[in-house]
């Protein structure tokens, strides 16, 4: 029951979508809405993979410099299974709310802020906990620090002295380490120190009816005597009493110098009202981030008067106010939910009627069995994660092309923390069975397993199998049907099926496999050298096919005209050496034929030269 109860300040899992990964909200508040349902208003989270690499590169650039600042090489000493895990574990947040139906609610979970006193690893240890330390804009597509670091560790420890032992005597100079502002011991009286404080607060009152602005901003009587009983008219006479050395005829007459009574004015007298309202509504946005308050709403205060205002407004009749509207509103809210659990089948489950088969692995995974036959495709295929062949229910993942699955646990996995538990080959691992450096949404992945826009490139690459492999051609050449599968290219191949089949046969074959002829291959200078001595004879033109042309007369030539068969086109008329610009000056077939003609019958007559010009 209570595991079901979601409260606001809970870090909670969404769902919105049956193939990609859950959401990471924090509820800010519950809300009725008008047709009966609960929407939550949350905050946002980003995993890694939501945002851009440029971003990511320099999120990894803080954390090193995190660590070297710390001192700390627990990073680096990881095995690098357990350094893809943990990227799946960092968050970012950011100060975007949204709303989301509370049916989409998926479990809890726990994020924390990042701190040098707990180890990376116990990240791992615990189901369900993420950290973050940076905040992510997705406006502004920026990274920013947080505000909100916990202070602890070695840095910010006080450096504590050494005890004295009895009768040592201290050797710091005490001036400097200190200021005494007051002493307690005084010849004053507590009454006389109260009558000098009054004395002070009436002197503070008629400051402020000769001052033109303050009349303005506390225009009756009661409200200037107000503002001249503020702690900072109180600090001032004290400070005046003590300097003064405690005599109250010095100390009156320091109050009202030659030019007349002294004013003090804190930020509560100094703030007009609009920039009162500006702080308020900054501070309903922001909270207590004043450096963000100081930027977007109070740009010509300084962060010291912001914060001093903050703590003085805390104690007056308008923050009352505020707060008790705050608790009523909070007192029409919801306070929790109930969300039961989501027992819905997902529909990327596959259907487990069928037993894989241990068939050639195009056949078995990638292939659709025949019609009315009920096989499900790609149940022969092992997990994209964990590389198992068993599971009580599988999912597919990928794209459908893909023809990928997930066994029950690494698809749990993939829900939760946005990847597989193992490193894909762009990681720097072994490539596992089935593997694709593609996303669930088409895209290729990055080390960290989001997706990112590429494109294919151009750049040559050696394949280099391992001997297993090379054995496993061998001695499974009924199942992998080479000649078959390279006249069908882009049908996947199970490799763990194959792979399993070569361990069964194996034994059972001699241990020294037969060896392939060597090939002598010659050096490349020696194939030039041939080259170049033995040149291309050549080879000369053939006959056009098209109009027949007698040779035995010079009446006019009559052939029957080129068809375009090809492409409806004016270009389909053109010679291929016309369309592409391998010959400088290209002859129509006509007067290619009479050139073969003049070849033929020597050299030709005047009349034969005007029926050729005749032609051109």
């Amino acid at each position: 029951m209570a595991a079901n109860m979601y409260r606001v300040g809970d870090y909670v899992y969404f769902e919105n979508s049956s193939s990609n990964p859950y959401l990471i909200r924090r509820i800010e508040e519950l809300n009725k809405t008008a047709n009966g349902n609960v929407e939550a208003k949350v905050v946002c989270f980003y995993r890694r993979r939501d945002i851009s690499s440029t971003l990511i590169a320099l999120a990894d650039k803080h954390a090193r410099e995190l660590e070297e600042e710390m001192e700390n090489s627990e990073m680096a000493d990881l095995p690098e299974k357990q350094k893809h895990q943990l990227r799946h574990r960092e968050l970012f947040l950011s100060r975007q709310l949204e709303s989301l139906p509370a049916t989409h609610i998926r479990g809890k979970c726990c994020v924390t802020l990042l701190n040098e006193t707990e180890a990376l690893k116990s990240y791992l240890d615990r189901e369900d906990a993420f950290f973050y330390s940076l905040v992510y804009d997705p406006q502004q597509k920026t990274l920013l620090a947080d505000k909100g670091e916990i202070r602890i560790g070695n840095k910010y420890q006080a450096d504590i002295t050494d005890l004295l032992r009895e009768g040592e005597d201290d050797e710091r100079d005490l001036t400097k380490l200190e200021e005494k502002i007051w002493d307690p011991n005084s010849s004053l009286t507590e009454k006389q120190i109260d009558q000098f404080l009054v004395v002070a607060r009436s002197v503070g009152t008629f400051a402020r009816a000769l001052d033109c602005s303050s009349s303005v901003r506390q225009p009756s009587l009661h409200m200037s005597a107000a503002a001249a009983s503020r702690d900072i008219t109180l600090f001032h006479a004290m400070d005046t009493l003590h300097a003064n050395g405690y005599d109250m005829t010095r100390a009156i007459a320091a109050l009202v110098p030659q030019g007349g009574p002294v004013l003090c004015r804190d930020e509560m007298e100094e703030w007009s009202a609009s920039e009162a309202n500006l702080f308020e509504e900054a501070l309903e946005k922001y909270g207590k981030d004043f450096t963000d308050i100081q930027q977007d709403f109070l740009p010509w205060k300084s962060l010291t008067s912001i914060i001093e205002y903050y703590y003085m407004w805390k104690t007056t009749d308008r923050y009352v106010q505020q707060k008790r509207l705050k608790a009523a509103e909070a007192e029409s809210k919801l306070k929790q939910v109930y969300i039961p659990n989501y027992n819905k089948p997902n529909p990327n489950q596959l259907s487990n009627n069928v037993k894989p088969a241990l068939l050639n692995g195009a056949a078995g995974a990638g292939a659709p069995g025949p019609p009315g036959s009920g096989q499900t495709p790609g149940l022969g295929r092992a997990c994209e994660s964990c590389y198992t062949s068993s599971s009580y229910q599988w999912y597919s993942w990928g794209p459908p092309n893909m023809q990928c699955r997930l066994c029950a646990s690494c698809w749990t996995y993939w829900k939760k923390y946005g990847g597989l538990k193992m490193p894909t080959r762009l990681d720097g691992e072994r490539p596992g069975p089935n593997r694709t450096s593609t996303s669930p949404h088409g895209l290729p992945l990055r080390h960290s397993g989001s997706p990112k826009f590429a494109v294919k490139t151009r750049q040559a690459f050696y394949l280099q199998t391992t001997s297993l492999t090379r054995v496993a051609r061998r001695l499974c050449q009924d199942i992998i049907r080479p000649r078959y599968m390279a006249r069908h290219p882009y049908l996947p191949v199970n490799t763990a099926a194959i792979k399993a089949e070569c361990a069964l046969r194996l034994p059972d074959k001699p241990k020294t496999l037969p060896q392939h002829k060597p090939i002598d291959r010659k050096p490349l200078e020696s194939v030039v050298r041939y080259l170049e001595a033995h040149p291309r004879p050549f080879k000369p033109d053939l006959p056009t096919r098209g109009g027949s042309i007698s040779t035995g007369s010079l009446t006019p030539i009559k052939s029957s005209p080129i068809l375009n068969n090809g492409s409806p086109t004016i270009l389909g008329k053109r010679t291929y050496e016309q369309h592409n610009g391998t010959k400088s000056k290209a002859l129509t077939p006509q007067w290619d034929i009479m050139a073969k003609r003049v070849g033929d019958a020597g050299r030709p007559s005047a009349s034969l030269q005007d029926e050729v010009h005749e032609l051109d």
